[in-house]
């Protein structure tokens, strides 16, 4: 397994992530969205993994939401674009596992892949 987790120090869904590998032992790398982010093409490999759309991949939650102003764009591609520029935006963590991907705290999908 090559465990890839995508998230933000204080998030408490991230660090739940971070403690189901951790304690199965399980070796994983943690990338800081704030630090570091992810270039395009890890969000198109993920985007693709996950099967989702941009918006389901936004987090309406977040502080930075309201002033990014990402819901009134009218292209997909400025929507991209602004999420890129602000990667606090997106819903963490996600959890990369070579070309399959999960978005949020999915302890069941990763006991699967640990069984294959």
């Amino acid at each position: 397994m090559n465990i890839q987790i995508y998230g933000t120090d204080k998030c408490f869904d991230t660090k739940k992530a971070q403690r189901y590998f951790k304690e199965r032992s399980i070796k994983y790398q943690f990338i800081d969205l704030k630090k570091y982010g992810m270039s395009k093409g890890e969000y198109n490999a993920i985007k693709k993994a996950l099967g989702m759309s941009l918006d389901e991949l936004v987090n309406e939650k977040s502080k930075k939401y309201d002033a990014s102003f990402i819901k009134y764009l009218a292209s997909e591609q400025a929507k991209e674009e602004k999420l890129l520029e602000n990667q606090e935006l997106f819903k963490t963590p996600i959890v990369r596992n070579g070309k399959k991907a999960t978005l949020g705290y999915c302890p069941e999908e990763w006991k699967k892949w640990e069984n294959e």
